[in-house]
């Protein structure tokens, strides 16, 4: 039985949350700069610039890559001889959250009770979590800062 502290769990979480928020991966970047060679109009040539550009920026000022970081998503692979010690599993994952979203300045949004009273947590917990339990003893963790995006409510116009 392989057993991981809590506290890793929450460095974790934290430490990635902060680096999607800051970061693209190599390739998205890499297919960011193919599309900017292909692209024929000029204005969509000059967004992809700045989106590049952003993306430099953010990496080396540390700041998010969007003002809309989103709900926090995290996806578990959960090895059966896994055993968390010295805390909760879920705990620490949002823990995790608290710290990544606290120490990397990304936007708090979430709300208590959507519907109702739309109270901001004020520290992007709870974590929507989602765990899969598979034969290992290993714990694979992935983030997801899952934005709402802008939505603009189509408007009917009468004939």
């Amino acid at each position: 039985m392989r057993q991981i502290k809590a506290s890793e769990v929450t460095n974790t979480v934290a430490r990635l949350f902060e680096h999607s928020c800051h970061y693209l991966p190599p390739d998205v970047i890499i297919a960011l700069k193919q599309a900017r060679e292909k692209e024929k109009s000029p204005v969509c040539r000059d967004v992809l610039d700045r989106i590049l550009e952003n993306v430099e920026i953010a990496g080396k000022e540390q700041i998010p890559l969007c003002q809309d970081t989103g709900a926090a998503v995290v996806m578990l692979e959960l090895g059966q001889e896994v055993h968390i010690t010295n805390g909760d599993l879920y705990t620490a994952i949002n823990g995790g959250v608290r710290q990544g979203y606290d120490k990397g300045y990304l936007r708090k949004s979430i709300v208590n009770q959507p519907c109702f009273a739309r109270v901001n947590t004020k520290d992007n917990t709870p974590a929507m979590i989602h765990t899969d339990i598979v034969t290992s003893d290993r714990l694979k963790i992935s983030v997801l800062p899952k934005g709402g995006g802008f939505c603009r409510r189509p408007r009917w116009r009468g004939r």
